[in-house]
């Protein structure tokens, strides 16, 4: 099974709050997206992390 889940990471305050999947045979750099965070209270950068 190639799909592993990661976990995002905002980028502004460092909470770890969404968890998703990626396939790494075809993505092999990390992911990003804007999503809510909801200790900023607002939509940031979220990184994949280890």
């Amino acid at each position: 099974m190639p799909r592993e889940i990661v976990t995002l990471q905002c980028n502004v305050c460092k909470n770890r709050n969404y968890s998703t999947t990626k396939n790494r045979k075809t993505t092999t750099d990390r992911l990003e997206f804007s999503k809510f965070c909801k200790r900023c209270r607002k939509h940031t950068d979220h990184k994949e992390t280890k």
